[in-house]
């Protein structure tokens, strides 16, 4: 069995313990041991990124374009091989392993070109004989802590724009997906990078994350999970004033009217809830159908639900794979039985699959007869679970939709153009769907939602200088000319 070092200031470093890595569609297989990073390392690791900061500060603009692009096609034209390791830490079937890759390069090409475009503003005093000069400069070591479900997109939708601002980072991943980020930190380490300005510190949130955002040689957190750890992170960085990024949880609802195309509403509906095995942040977990219309959609909803393939990520065909883990299966679980305890009916799915490998399989799950007060329909669950609300009207429908205290993705499936435009502008959520999932945004624009779902700058996009850079505004007298 290999182990997997850390990589600080430009070198692999080894550690004192390690941890392993568990395929989940298949528990007797071990992608490797991976080091867990000291305190110690850690600090090495910030010393490191803020003297390799200054020189990267430096740097020209094309060799910072070049060396982003580089990583970017290397990635994409790995995608296959990278995808696959992916799907098989993490559990999503191979084509979105794939996929995910590919996406990760598109970051860094997408950043490596907004290198290019850092344009300051320049503007006249209101006092005769001085210039003003507007920029925005690198806002120096940040720190990044990445999720498990997408454990290459987001952690480059966050690594990428930080490098292209001028910034050095310190990334801790999750330990349940270490693989990957290895993967990602192997890319960097052949890269003409200046040693430290890209660390890799893989280790557990209660010790080498909550150290790292305790750190006063920390500028900027970027942080991507719970709203529990989130709330922790910016209690622990207000110390130090630290700057702080976060998307946390959301309960992402999709509004089907009755005038909606029903086939359409089913394939957004479920493709929504149950892709990536329901693990995803802009899953659609609730769904709030119209009367005139619920039976016939839960009649579709649910034969397409059943037709589902679950099975391990690797095998052709399968469009779910396991959950992440056994504490999540377990939490899954306890979901389910929460939901009758509550008062919904199940419509199909929720068991425990046993597979012709040991695995965390489970089916989707569709329930009804739910109301928005359930903790099932406010509490983010994180699994291939799905529940659907019935209403009486658009206005119910959108009540219903905002009634929450996340925001981050919401829907609607209509054909009426007056609706549309009316949930597009009175959806408190940060993204908005019309006529497709919940799931699924793009790289160039920003991304974020509001409530607990979100806090601070947008990522994604050129609204990501706002996290990633500061401001400076200059005032020049350049005196008279003789």
């Amino acid at each position: 069995m290999s182990n997997f070092s850390n990589y600080i200031a430009g070198e692999w470093v080894a550690a004192d313990d390690y941890i392993k890595n568990i395929n989940p569609s298949d528990l007797s297989d071990v992608i490797g041991q991976y080091a867990q990073a000291s305190s110690a390392q850690l600090d090495t690791a910030l010393d490191a990124a803020r003297q390799a900061q200054k020189v990267w500060a430096a740097t020209g603009l094309e060799k910072r374009y070049n060396v982003l692009m580089s990583i970017g096609e290397e990635m994409k034209n790995r995608a296959a091989e990278l995808g696959e390791l992916l799907s098989r830490e993490e559990g999503k079937p191979l084509a979105e392993g794939k996929g995910e890759i590919f996406r990760a390069g598109q970051f860094f090409t997408y950043y490596a070109a907004e290198v290019l475009r850092q344009m300051g503003d320049t503007a006249d005093s209101v006092r005769d004989g001085i210039e003003i000069d507007v920029r925005r400069e690198p806002v120096g070591v940040v720190a990044i802590i990445s999720p498990w479900n997408f454990p290459t997109a987001t952690a480059t939708w966050k690594i990428a724009p930080a490098l292209a601002y001028g910034n050095a980072v310190v990334w801790k991943p999750a330990n349940l997906t270490p693989a990957s980020a290895w993967a990602l930190a192997e890319i960097f380490s052949r890269h003409d990078l200046p040693k430290g300005l890209f660390n890799l510190v893989m280790g557990g949130g209660s010790s080498v994350g909550q150290r790292l955002v305790e750190s006063a040689g920390v500028d900027a957190i970027s942080f991507t999970g719970s709203v529990d750890v989130g709330r922790g992170i910016a209690a622990s960085a207000m110390a130090n004033m630290t700057k702080v990024q976060m998307e946390m949880g959301s309960k992402n609802p999709l509004v089907v009217m009755d005038d909606a195309d029903l086939d359409l509403a089913v394939s957004c509906a479920v493709g929504g809830a149950f892709g990536g095995t329901g693990q995803k942040c802009t899953a659609s977990s609730r769904l709030i159908v119209h009367e005139k219309i619920h039976d016939a959609f839960v009649e579709k909803a649910s034969a397409a639900t059943k037709a589902m393939k679950v099975g391990h990520a690797l095998t052709d065909g399968v469009q779910l794979g396991p959950v992440v883990s056994e504490t999540q299966l377990n939490s899954n679980l306890a979901y389910m039985k929460l939901a009758k305890e509550e008062g919904c009916e199940l419509v199909c799915g929720g068991d425990r699959l046993d597979m012709a490998t040991e695995g965390y399989f489970m089916s989707p799950a569709l329930f009804i007869n739910g109301d928005n007060s359930m903790k099932i329909n406010r509490e983010e669950m994180f699994a291939p679970i799905a529940c659907v609300i019935k209403v009486g009207s658009y206005d119910e429908a959108l009540s219903v939709s905002n009634n929450t205290g996340f925001g981050l993705t919401s829907g609607i499936m209509t054909n009426s153009l007056a609706r549309a435009n009316h949930y597009r502008r009175n959806s408190r959520t940060g993204c908005v769907m019309i006529n497709l999932p919940t799931a699924g945004t793009d790289y160039h624009v920003p991304f974020g939602g509001r409530g607990d779902s979100s806090y601070g700058p947008r990522e994604q996009g050129s609204y990501a200088a706002e996290f990633y850079t500061q401001v400076k505004t200059s005032y020049i007298s350049s005196g008279s000319p003789e």
